[in-house]
C-alpha cells in the first residue's frame, strides 16, 4: 500500500498452537513462555505462526496474564478472535489482516485510514500500550522513519516511561538497535532516538558525552557514521553492526580514557581500560556478541597507531585485518576535528600510491611467516567502508 517491499509477513490463524503441531507434525516446534508461538520448518525457511490472543480484559484473559509491577507483559497466552487479536496489536497499521482464502484486506482498527493519511496511531491507551512493551516506543520511531509517517500525537512516547527500556533484556535491544540503525533510514532513525530521548537508556554513557557543552563532534561523528552505514546498505555495499557500535561509544571510550590519563595512567594502558569499562557498563543494557564486540574493540585500539608513521609501523599496520575498518573510522574522525585531516590524508595517500610497496603480498614477510608455520592474514578481507 505504501509502495515498499515487505520484508515478510506475519502468519496468524485460530488454530490453538497444539493443532498447528497436528497438522505439521514434527516439521513444528512449540517456544516461548512470554508468548507462546509455533515454529514451522518450511524447507530452509522457519515459518512463525501464532494463534489470535483475546483482549485483556476479555473473561479469562486477565486470570492468566502476568505484568510486572511497572505493567510490562510477562505472560499473555489467552487465546480469541481476529477482531480481539487486532485490537491487541500496537499500531493500528500493523492490525491489518491478508486472508489468503478470499485475498481481501480486513481492517478491525482504522488502519487502513492511517495508511492513507501516512500517519502511526497507536491502539488504545499509551501509557498502558507502552507499559506493555517499552520496546513499541522505539518501534514507533523506527516505523515512522522507515514508511515516511508522521506519529500521531497520542502515540509519541511519554518522557516518564522513556526509562522504562532501561529494563529490557540486553539481548532483545541488541536485536533492536540492528534494526534501528542497520538501514537505510538509520539517519531519520536516530534523529527520532535524540528527539524523544529514546537513545539515552540504551546508550546512557554515550548520551552523557554528546549532552555536555564538547559533545558537539561525537554527535557528528555518530551522525556520520550512521550516514555511512546506511549510504553502504542503499548501494548494496557489506556493513557491519561493530562499525555502529565503534562510532556509539567511542566518545565514551575516549572520555574514560582521557580521565584515566589525567590521573596519570600512560597513554595506551589508559585507552585499554577504558574500553573494558565501557564494554561492561554497555552490554548491562545493550549486549554486544563477541563476534562484534571484539572487532570493535580492534578498530578503536588501531586508532593510536595511526599516528605512528615513521619506518616500517605503516607497513605492519595496514595488513592488519581490521585495518580497512579502522582507516574509516580516523576518516570519520578527521571529518570532526578529533584528529588533524592531514593524518588521514597521508593514510589515503600511502594506499593510492602505486609505488608504495603493498607489505601484504611482499615474498619475504609470506616466507616468514611460512616458515613460522603462522597463517598469512589476508589483506584484502575488509575492503569497503565498514565491513566486518
Amino acid at each position: 500500500m505504501l509502495d515498499v517491499q515487505p520484508k515478510d509477513f506475519d502468519v496468524s490463524t485460530d488454530a490453538k498452537p497444539e493443532q498447528i503441531v497436528q497438522v505439521f507434525g514434527r516439521k513444528a516446534r512449540l517456544i516461548g513462555r512470554r508468548f507462546q508461538i509455533c515454529h514451522v520448518r518450511f524447507g530452509r525457511e522457519i515459518v512463525e505462526v501464532s494463534t489470535f490472543r483475546a483482549d485483556p480484559g476479555s473473561a479469562g484473559a486477565d486470570d492468566t496474564r502476568e505484568l510486572d509491577d511497572a505493567g510490562r507483559v510477562l505472560r499473555d497466552n489467552v487465546f480469541g478472535s481476529i477482531a480481539e487479536d487486532a485490537r491487541r496489536r500496537d499500531f493500528a497499521i500493523n492490525g491489518l489482516y491478508y486472508d489468503i482464502a478470499d485475498h481481501r484486506v480486513y481492517d478491525y482498527v482504522g488502519g487502513l485510514d492511517d495508511v492513507a493519511q501516512r500517519r502511526l496511531r497507536l491502539i488504545g491507551d499509551a501509557d498502558v500500550r507502552y507499559r506493555e512493551d517499552p520496546v513499541r516506543m522505539i518501534r514507533a520511531v523506527r516505523i515512522a522513519a522507515k514508511l515516511d509517517l508522521t506519529i500521531d500525537e497520542p502515540a509519541r512516547p511519554p518522557a516518564e516511561l522513556v526509562d522504562l527500556l532501561a529494563d529490557v533484556p540486553a539481548a532483545r535491544m541488541f536485536d533492536e538497535v540492528l534494526k534501528l540503525l542497520m538501514h537505510s533510514s538509520g539517519p531519520k532513525v536516530y534523529d527520532g532516538l535524540r528527539h524523544y530521548d529514546l537513545l539515552r537508556p540504551m546508550f546512557d554513557q554515550t548520551v552523557a558525552v554528546l549532552d555536555s557543552p564538547a559533545g558537539a563532534a561525537s554527535e557528528a561523528l555518530i551522525r556520520n557514521a550512521i550516514a555511512n552505514t546506511a549510504a553502504r546498505i542503499d548501494l548494496g555495499k557489506p556493513v557491519t553492526p561493530a562499525f555502529i557500535f565503534a562510532a556509539l561509544l567511542w566518545p565514551a571510550v575516549r572520555e574514560r580514557a582521557a580521565n584515566l590519563e589525567r590521573e596519570g595512567m600512560p597513554p595506551a594502558p589508559a585507552l585499554a581500560s577504558a574500553q573494558s569499562d565501557v564494554v561492561t557498563r554497555q552490554v548491562q543494557r545493550v549486549a554486544i556478541p563477541k563476534r562484534f564486540s571484539i572487532p570493535m574493540r580492534e578498530i578503536w585500539q588501531l586508532q593510536p597507531r595511526f599516528h605512528k608513521r615513521r619506518g616500517r609501523q605503516p607497513e605492519r599496520l595496514i595488513p592488519h585485518p581490521r585495518f580497512r575498518a579502522a582507516y574509516d573510522f580516523l576518516l570519520l574522525r578527521a571529518q570532526v576535528g578529533e584528529v588533524e585531516q592531514e593524518l588521514a590524508d597521508w593514510w589515503t595517500e600511502i594506499q593510492d600510491d602505486p609505488s608504495t610497496p603493498n607489505p601484504a603480498s611482499s615474498a619475504p614477510n609470506r616466507r616468514r611467516r611460512k616458515r613460522r608455520g603462522g597463517r598469512r592474514q589476508n589483506s584484502g578481507g575488509n575492503a569497503g567502508n565498514n565491513s566486518d
